[in-house]
């Protein structure tokens, strides 16, 4: 199973993949961008450097998972596509110091929830959302594709947020709150309105300061 990225959140993904029966001796990292010694992560992992790389080993592999270790939703989106149509399968991974409730909650492909982190029943979300550290999401609540959830994101019952969100540390959304697609609500928000489409919302309360 090849982890897209070896920075930041490739490094925290890394525990979650390793909390289950997964051998660390058939996992490996993709980085077109920074430069390791010998290409290995913590003297352990190998790097593909190429996108033929990649191609080669899905070609030779029965295991073709894949799972993203980078934030932002479009750049989560385009590497999705990339790594499909190179062979891949894009993998969910949840912690298991994670809740998730038991009643009428679907959670889509490519889905990363993190530690920490509580979703209750009737949620949807959907697929190649992060869901970071210590968030909740209430009941009744409709995540859309390739969202992202900062650390202690606070997301209240029966919101909809749409796809492309991004949700900066800490954001509080409250209950009946519509978030429109490719909206960012900065850290430490507390959205009390809805916010339209391509917004960008930041303060107490959050108000639109421009849009994309």
């Amino acid at each position: 199973m090849i982890v897209i990225g070896s920075k930041g959140f490739a490094k925290e993904i890394l525990e979650v993949i390793l909390e289950g029966k997964f051998s660390s001796s058939s996992l490996l990292f993709f980085d077109n961008i920074n430069n390791y010694d010998n290409n290995v992560l913590f003297d352990k992992f190998k790097i593909l450097v190429s996108f033929q790389e990649v191609q080669e080993y899905f070609k030779l592999h029965a295991d073709t998972r894949f799972t993203l270790g980078i934030g932002n939703p479009h750049n989560r989106k385009k590497l999705t596509a990339v790594f499909e149509d190179l062979g891949g399968l894009n993998t969910t991974f949840i912690s298991k110091y994670s809740r998730i409730g038991s009643f009428d909650t679907t959670i889509g492909n490519g889905v990363q929830v993190m530690q920490g982190t509580v979703i209750t029943n009737s949620v949807m979300i959907g697929n190649g959302c992060l869901i970071n550290l210590n968030c909740t999401i209430g009941h009744d609540t409709k995540i859309g594709s390739f969202s992202e959830l900062s650390p202690a994101v606070n997301v209240s019952g029966r919101c909809t947020i749409g796809d492309l969100v991004s949700l900066g540390t800490g954001a509080i959304v409250l209950p009946d709150i519509t978030i429109g697609d490719n909206a960012t609500i900065g850290a430490g928000a507390v959205v009390t309105e809805n916010i339209p489409a391509n917004a960008v919302a930041v303060g107490v309360p959050a108000r639109v300061i421009k849009y994309k």
